[in-house]
């Protein structure tokens, strides 16, 4: 059994992936846009989101996180409830992902030594996502 996060976004996806791809020093493997979408009958392509991503796949270590911008009619709300945890390999590399995701978000907990974790910090990005980076 797997479980991979999907993420979404008001059409900022494509700024979403390319902060996440600098963060974690990894390429999206897949990308397909509401506009690569075959013509279906009774289904319209909302105007102007032919460059909406559709669907994303971002590999973060051993596991995917799912990316996709939400129609413009779908009432989209971000939440608290959930945070990504990513677990880096060496204090370097944690410090370089929590710059780049803090960059015009807000940091919950500046990276720091706790009793659980060696180096461990908290931040919710500029798309609303929260995020635990550790190592």
């Amino acid at each position: 059994m797997k479980i991979d996060p999907y993420l979404h976004f008001n059409g900022t996806c494509a700024d979403a992936i390319a902060l996440y791809e600098k963060a974690f020093n990894v390429k999206t493997s897949e990308i397909m846009k509401y506009g690569d979408a075959p013509p279906e009958e009774g289904h319209q392509i909302p105007p102007g989101t032919e460059n909406f991503i559709m669907h994303a796949t971002l590999p973060i270590g051993d596991n995917g996180v799912m990316l996709c911008d939400v129609p413009p009619d779908y009432a989209m709300q971000t939440s608290t409830a959930v945070s990504l945890h990513v677990a880096l390999d060496n204090k370097e590399s944690a410090q370089a992902a929590f710059d780049t995701l803090k960059e015009g978000g807000e940091v919950g907990m500046e990276l720091q030594k706790t009793f659980w974790s060696e180096y461990f910090g908290s931040l919710t990005d500029k798309f609303g996502i929260s995020w635990m980076i550790s190592i």
